[in-house]
């Protein structure tokens, strides 16, 4: 579940339209091959009259998985990895309000401290349906990579991705969203190079309704990558439970 550049704008934008709580508590057990341990993520957006604030926070609680080395130390939690995103506009009331500034910070937390940090600096442009059930945001960023030794890029963009669908099929309470990224990297795994990396986890949630107060979800989601935490694709379904704040 090493994610994102994630919901922000799709769980944002569903904050501005629908006053839905912007604050949530997820839990997944991965079914991936190698992997068979829990993340959690926790979530928080609040939006401005200057733009809006988005942070998440995931826990692994590993400590075999041989694709994730650097997650393997010891205690109950043995990584983290967050992102802390500012999207900047001035201009809501404008025929421009659908496009902002985006800056982020990524970052890779083990035992022994920080261990990867990403800033991330571009634009971003928001599409939606009229009743904003339907959304959609692309992202174009600048990346740089801070003290990292894992990976450098000779073409530091990314591109990303992030969509929401609510009650799809005509199913109240059905929820398609995720994101993908793109960026440029000569990511060494071994002996091997690569020029670019790829990572998209679509998410399918069912709320459950009046039985807990429209609080709880549960759904799953897919991770699909190439050449993130290991050269060449890789498949890891989740399933998952999500309560909202």
């Amino acid at each position: 579940m090493s994610k994102k550049i994630f919901f922000a704008v799709a769980f944002a934008t569903l904050a501005f339209a629908q006053g839905v709580k912007a604050q949530n508590l997820q839990v997944f057990y991965d079914l991936g091959a190698d992997r068979k341990y829990v993340t959690t993520t926790f979530e928080m957006f609040k939006p401005d009259k200057f733009g809006d604030t988005f942070f998440f926070i995931d826990h692994y609680y590993n400590s075999t998985d041989s694709n994730l080395k650097l997650l393997q130390n010891s205690g109950p939690a043995n990584g983290s990895y967050f992102e802390i995103e500012r999207g900047i506009n001035f201009w809501q009331d404008t025929e421009l309000k659908d496009l902002s500034g985006h800056l982020e910070y990524d970052g890779l937390i083990t035992g022994t401290g920080f261990n990867m940090g990403t800033w991330c600096v571009g634009a971003k442009y928001f599409l939606h349906s009229q009743d904003f059930a339907n959304t959609l945001s692309l992202y174009l960023m600048y990346e740089h990579f801070n003290g990292n030794k894992i990976s450098t890029a000779d073409v530091p963009l990314k591109f990303s991705a992030v969509w929401g669908m609510n009650d799809i099929f005509g199913v109240k309470g059905l929820v398609f969203k995720g994101f993908m990224d793109i960026w440029g990297s000569n990511a060494i795994w071994g002996t091997d190079e690569t020029k670019f990396s790829l990572l998209t986890e679509p998410q399918i949630w069912y709320n459950l309704g009046d039985t807990f107060d429209g609080h709880l979800d549960v759904g799953g989601e897919i991770e699909l990558s190439v050449n993130f935490v290991a050269k060449g694709f890789l498949c890891n379904p989740a399933i998952g439970a999500r309560w909202t704040f």
